[in-house]
């Protein structure tokens, strides 16, 4: 790696799976945007608007859809922030992957390195929604990092009224993961040259 690769920034696209302005998980996705490492530079993207997903419309996508796969074609990497509804993914967040796979052959997930967190007032803090979330990785063919496992669980004892996690534990765990996140896509875009 040559020093202008070296140097250049690690662009990471953050998607939270819930909608609720105040929800734990879009706190989580607020601090890792302030935990992110010097040469990475993390950007949201919000799933308010996205329509369900509906297969007569791929090939002519609503806007936000459009938008949201061209962000992510620009990034270098994903990070999920997933709460957990019903033991699994919440439909907001699996709407948005399934309309950034189609129509068939153009997975603009295809290949990104993808880190996954996720808080929950429970005691396995989305453990369930991580593990499906993974599994869908499988088939859209993106490279997860494995560790640290950020599972925020009893969320509302970890962030303060800001909204803002007041566990330094917690802090640390999601800084270690971008850090990591940032390593694994370097390593990634190393080895695909």
């Amino acid at each position: 790696m040559n020093g202008s690769e070296k140097n250049r920034l690690v662009n990471i696209l953050g998607i939270a799976g819930s909608l609720r302005r105040t929800s734990y998980n879009r706190a989580a996705l607020r601090a890792a945007q302030q935990l992110v490492p010097d040469d990475a530079r993390l950007e949201i993207f919000e799933l308010d608007e996205i329509p369900g997903f509906n297969e007569d419309e791929e090939r002519q996508p609503p806007d936000k859809i459009v938008e949201l796969k061209a962000r992510i074609r620009k990034s270098d990497a994903i990070l999920f922030v997933t709460p957990e509804y019903n033991y699994s993914i919440p439909g907001v967040l699996k709407n948005a992957i399934d309309w950034a796979s189609r129509p068939y052959g153009d997975n603009v997930w295809d290949g990104k390195p993808v880190a996954v967190m996720g808080a929950s007032i429970g005691m396995l803090g989305s453990a369930r929604a991580q593990y499906h979330l993974r599994q869908v990785f499988v088939f859209l063919n993106m490279h997860p990092l494995n560790q640290p496992e950020v599972m925020i669980a009893n969320a509302g004892e970890r962030f303060g009224a800001s909204g803002n996690p007041i566990n330094q534990k917690t802090r640390d765990l999601i800084q270690q993961l971008l850090q990591n996140l940032v390593i694994w896509t370097r390593q990634l875009q190393k080895s695909q040259r």
